[in-house]
């Protein structure tokens, strides 16, 4: 799985100015992003706090490891 640039805290942080009216275009400028993916963190982490999205990431880490597994037994 590729690792991002960002830490979850910068992501919380990015979403938290947007919501406090600063617009897209300079946060993405500010931060040395896209606007894509400004849009696709605010669809995945919108409304989340930092604890949520890393029990998540935990989540999602795990599946892909039971699924791994499965793959495997049944090879």
């Amino acid at each position: 799985m590729k690792n991002g640039r960002f830490s979850d805290a910068q992501i919380m942080a990015v979403l938290k100015q947007a919501e406090g009216g600063v617009p897209v275009s300079e946060l993405c400028r500010e931060h040395g992003m896209s606007s894509a993916s400004f849009y696709k963190w605010r669809a995945k982490f919108g409304g989340m706090d930092a604890s949520l999205i890393a029990e998540m990431k935990d989540i999602a880490e795990q599946n892909r490891r039971l699924k791994k597994m499965y793959a495997e037994m049944m090879t």
